[in-house]
């Protein structure tokens, strides 16, 4: 059975887009630690991140780095902090997510967000991306 996140890349699901090209995806999370998380998932589905070809894995981190910095400029926050987990999915993704200091990196802090909140927030982002 596909990953939810197979499930987004094949477009049988919605996302809140901000990047895609032959390669990878980014978009923002459903369950935000704060907003602006976002993820970025190789199109191809691979469970564990360490499983990833090198090529790939070097193109998601690159990626990664072009979203967080949108993210940076159009979010309130200190920085943009990484996690790769890997157990909540069974599919290797990068979670990108705004804080403001350590203890804003607890997946225990996500909640639902509003459909149309984060509509609105992946619109800013994608504008930063075009810069």
């Amino acid at each position: 059975m596909p990953s939810i996140f197979a499930r987004i890349v094949n477009g049988e699901l919605p996302c809140h887009k901000l990047y895609e090209d032959g390669r990878c995806l980014s978009f923002l999370d459903l369950r935000p630690i704060n907003p602006g998380h976002a993820l970025v998932i190789p199109k191809q589905e691979i469970d564990y991140i360490f499983d990833v070809p090198d090529d790939l894995l070097q193109h998601l981190i690159v990626v990664a780095k072009t979203v967080a910095r949108a993210i940076d400029a159009t979010v309130e926050c200190e920085r943009v902090g990484i996690i790769v987990a890997g157990l909540e999915v069974p599919h290797a993704h990068i979670h990108l997510v705004p804080i403001n200091g350590i203890g804003d990196i607890n997946f225990a802090r996500a909640k639902s967000a509003k459909a149309d909140d984060l509509a609105a927030l992946a619109e800013r982002i994608r504008a930063r991306l075009a810069d």
